[in-house]
């Protein structure tokens, strides 16, 4: 299979970032939004970069996770399935479709400025013609003009430095801070009128995520993929923050408000030269030139990938198959790029241009809050394939305050935007519904959906009758090989720390010692399954060294690998045809389950039909002491037999211990059922009970004087903990010893 070439460095991606961010947000919105803000213009979009930073941390891990996809839409669908993929590809879509209209608006107004003509309906014609040109370019491909595109961006950088340096010698320090014009006065801007600018100049940043497209080009992309990201929204909030501080400073309210072309006014205004050539004034004349010319890159990148969102979801059966077919001679999707350039020139006449922008920094704000919860979705559930080379700091948190301040911003556009979204939702549900409900690929939360976001994200339980005729469904398909009188099924994720110990603490466990070890490879949805037939290096590696172990320690250990859309299910499916009593796994301390998203081990719980069995390998290998913490009333027996069989195949001692409160005065009467009960099950064990308010600590200081910790799973965490799906398990995360934490069927 041919691959892109890794060409890319840091540098060029800063470019590439800075230059897909350029062209609408300086050179035609500040005027927009200062009717809004005013004198503290610069102000809003400092908070909306803020704002953003969120969504380009998560955008980087999404695109070092996966390189080779590019495109929210991708993530998204990955994420939360076809249904949201459908959903997210059209409001992109629609996204970008605002953003070139509204940047033909500009391209139309700088250039009736050097005519000195002002009329809506020429600007809007003059930017339908440019439109044309981009439409052609499209269709033919145009490398070299895109090379020369990326030399107007440059030479626009040049020009706002100048238009800053000079502008800082000549700023008017009598405007109020927030002041606005209102009518023919002007006036103090509110808070409200903040919080709308800030929001209505996200469409400035819409750009800065643009680079995670071409992550299979970029070199080293672990690093400079998230380095570019954020160095590009750095500088590019420098450019916008300073040059709409001096543009305030410079041009009267009265001439910036509701101005298209607020940089070629600052020209003016500045009075750089005089020189004028026919009437024309040469230097605004070129400054609107380089204007036009990066413009017009935005217009022209903004159809290139517009295009692309419904030829992807084409190939993907969730659009007809026509809106996929290519271009015999010039191989681009013609279809595509007609009806996007149609779209766009609908919107260019018959929105007005206050509305457009609003309307497509919505949707920006709508797709970096579904980026951000993306994360929160692939994180939380562990998909296995999901394994991104850069994580965002400060997870969660983040990506709560991208999404809380997303849906805050969305309310203050007002009600037309909110309208627009919902269209969006039922007309992407419409089209799912009618081309793409039998699609065979489903996103992580279809499985790990809890019942208050089943309905949303069509997940439903399961009754034990379904899972049972879903299991013997997908049986036939499942390897004959696999073992049917194995004692435990053991998966491995490939994340274990010693794969032997995990082995050997499912042989401890249960009485058959016929083990079925399972290399488990997760791998998403739109992948083929059929990449993967070769064993790898590590499989072969696996197998030598379990079948050294079987022969060594006298256990029946027998190997296969799988590969899978659905790891959940698959584990399901293999322990059922088997026939085992125990599921045994490695694990990380993860909570298993929260009321919107529950990780694998949460679904298995929630589905198996055997014993689950989750060991914590802090390293310790080899097992002379074990300690058995209980809860009263956890099932005792059944726990002391599961100890009594680990103690007795590692040669171990026992240790019951309860964890009574301190002012317990059962103390004598919980150590005598608990001896009694040894005594019934045949066990010999020490009773250890002690008097403690915090059992989290008595419990691991404890558990430094022995090898092995066993637990019955526990109640539910804090508020926040069962929300996310996130945090650790307490009493897992703070022993010193390995710990096997039970959770039996009924």
């Amino acid at each position: 299979m041919k691959k892109l070439e890794r060409s890319l460095t840091l540098p060029a991606v800063i470019a590439i970032g800075i230059g897909g961010m350029l062209g609408t947000g300086i050179f035609v919105l500040p005027g927009l939004a200062a009717t809004k803000i005013g004198a503290s213009l610069w102000l809003a979009y400092l908070i909306a970069a803020i704002c953003i930073l969120p969504a380009a941390y998560s955008k980087s891990e999404l695109a070092t996770a996966m390189p080779s996809s590019g495109g929210t839409y991708v993530f998204i669908e990955r994420a939360f399935g076809p249904l949201f993929g459908t959903i997210s590809g059209l409001g992109l879509w629609i996204a970008l479709v605002l953003k070139c209209a509204f940047a033909l608006v500009g391209i139309g107004a700088y250039v009736l400025v050097v005519l000195d003509m002002d009329s809506e309906a020429i600007t809007k014609s003059v930017g339908l013609g440019f439109l044309f040109l981009v439409f052609l370019l499209n269709i033919v491909g145009a490398k070299k003009a895109g090379n020369f595109q990326s030399y107007a961006v440059l030479v626009a950088l040049l020009v706002l430095a100048a238009l800053f340096v000079l502008g800082l010698q000549t700023m008017d320090q009598t405007t109020p801070f927030f002041a606005k014009l209102k009518g023919e006065t002007v006036e103090l801007a509110g808070y409200k009128d903040l919080i709308f600018a800030v929001a209505f100049v996200y469409l400035s940043y819409s750009g800065v995520t643009k680079v995670a497209a071409i992550a299979e080009e970029i070199k080293n992309p672990d690093k400079n993929l998230p380095q570019g990201m954020i160095l590009s929204l750095f500088i590019i909030t420098i450019i916008y923050v300073l040059i709409s501080f001096v543009l305030t400073a410079n041009v009267s309210l009265s001439e910036l408000a509701g101005n298209y072309n607020p940089i070629h006014t600052l020209a003016l205004d500045l009075d750089i030269s005089s020189f004028e050539f026919n009437g024309i004034h040469v230097v605004g004349a070129f400054i609107a030139l380089i204007a036009v010319l990066t413009l017009l890159s935005t217009v022209n990148a903004g159809v290139l990938a517009s295009s692309r969102f419904p030829f992807a979801m084409s190939r993907d059966g969730l659009l007809p198959e026509i809106w996929s077919k290519v271009h015999k001679k010039f191989l681009t999707p013609i279809n595509t790029i007609a009806v996007t350039c149609v779209a766009i020139a609908l919107v260019v006449l018959f929105l007005d241009v206050f509305e457009i922008a609003k309307l497509a920094s919505a949707f920006k704000v709508m797709m970096f809050i579904s980026v951000n919860l993306a994360v929160i979705v692939l994180r939380e559930t562990a998909a296995q394939w999901y394994q991104p080379k850069y994580k965002s700091p400060l997870y969660p948190w983040v990506q709560i305050f991208g999404i809380v301040t997303g849906i805050f911003f969305l309310v203050f556009l007002g009600m037309v935007p909110m309208l627009a979204i919902f269209a969006i939702f039922l007309i992407g549900g419409a089209i799912y519904f009618a081309y793409g409900k039998n699609v065979m690929r489903s996103g992580v939360l279809k499985n790990y959906a809890q019942r208050p976001a089943s309905s949303l994200f069509g997940n439903k339980q399961q009754t034990k009758k379904q899972i049972q005729q879903s299991v013997k469904k997908a049986s036939s398909k499942l390897d004959p090989k696999l073992a049917s009188s194995a004692g435990a099924i053991v998966p491995l994720l490939g994340n274990e720390t010693s794969p032997e110990m995990l082995i050997e603490m499912a042989a401890a466990i249960q009485s058959k010692k016929v083990i079925q070890a399972l290399n488990i490879t997760e791998v998403p949805s739109q992948t083929d399954l059929d990449v993967f037939l070769e064993d790898s290096p590590t499989e072969n590696s696996l197998k030598r060294r379990l079948a050294r172990l079987s022969k060594s320690q006298k256990i029946s250990v027998d190997f296969e690998a799988v590969v899978t859309h659905e790891l959940s299910d698959t584990i399901n499916q293999l322990s059922s045809q088997s026939s085992c009593d125990w599921l045994v796994m490695g694990w990380d301390g993860r909570p298993t389950t929260g009321i919107f998203i529950t990780n694998p081990i949460g679904w298995l719980l929630a589905n198996i039909n055997s014993n689950l069995a989750l060991y914590r390998d802090n390293g310790v290998r080899y097992v002379g002491k074990v300690l058995l913490a209980l809860r009263p009333g956890r099932k005792d027996k059944n726990f002391i037999s599961i100890a009594k069989n680990a103690c007795d195949y590692f040669g171990a001692t026992l240790t019951l211990l309860h964890v009574v409160p301190e002012n317990s005065s059962t103390t004598e009467s919980v150590k005598h059922r608990s001896e009694e009960k040894l005594k019934q099950s045949g066990v010999e064990a020490e009773v250890l009970i002690l008097k403690s308010s915090d059992p989290v600590e008595t419990i691991s200081e404890t558990s430094a004087g022995y090898d092995l910790l066993i637990l019955g799973t526990p109640e539910k965490d804090n508020w926040i903990n069962v929300l996310f799906g996130g945090g650790k398990d307490k009493f897992t995360e703070r022993a010193a010893c390995s710990v096997l934490r039970i959770t039996l069927k009924d």
